[in-house]
């Protein structure tokens, strides 16, 4: 991996995540990635980029991790939401148990292959584990069925297909698929 430093946001650097959410989205991979357009974020206000950032940084529900280089630019992130058990996930279904959630997975084109998705997933599963209450019991993420790439390092990190296959939200004619890493034992 290049000299980058992986560590979680801050809150005050609510520009950054605005900045890097602004180029995930414009990604040609990002209608498959993700479900949101670029158009849509870039009309979001201030206050709403604030908010998430001071979430993503302070709070035990979610955490976001960045790729930092050594010029400050952010070339990577991911972000990593806590389900408890009786809550409900982003498909209204109750969640069974606790788990966390990977979502916003970014790595800009120029980075792809420096090893620092795989410096992100490390810094956010290390986090899942350290969490005491709720312990989590696994990670889940879902990945559109052609988005092959993905799946390849998902699988290659060590996620696994858990078989579980829904309607891309906002496109019922694609699928996403969920993986999961089951917490390691001991």
């Amino acid at each position: 991996m290049t000299d980058h430093v992986i560590r979680p946001v801050r809150a005050d650097e609510w520009e950054k995540v605005k900045e890097l959410r602004l180029v995930a989205l414009s990604d040609p991979l990002a209608p498959v990635a993700f479900l949101e357009t670029a158009a849509d974020a870039a009309e979001r206000p201030d206050a709403f980029w604030q908010d998430r950032a001071r979430g993503a940084a302070e709070g035990r529900g979610v955490r976001q991790f960045v790729a930092e280089a050594p010029d400050g630019r952010w070339d990577g992130s991911v972000t990593l939401f806590i389900e408890g058990v009786g809550t409900t996930d982003f498909l209204e279904q109750e969640v069974e148990q606790n788990q966390g959630h990977v979502v916003g997975v970014f790595v800009r084109a120029e980075q792809r292959g420096t090893g620092i998705v795989d410096a992100l997933f490390t810094a956010a599963l290390e986090w899942a584990w350290s969490l005491d209450e709720p312990e989590l019991e696994r990670v889940r993420l879902f990945v559109h069925e052609g988005n092959a790439r993905a799946g390849a390092f998902y699988r290659r990190f060590g996620f696994e297909p858990s078989g579980v296959v829904i309607p891309k939200p906002g496109d019922p004619a694609s699928k996403e698929l969920e993986y999961v890493f089951v917490r390691p034992v001991g």
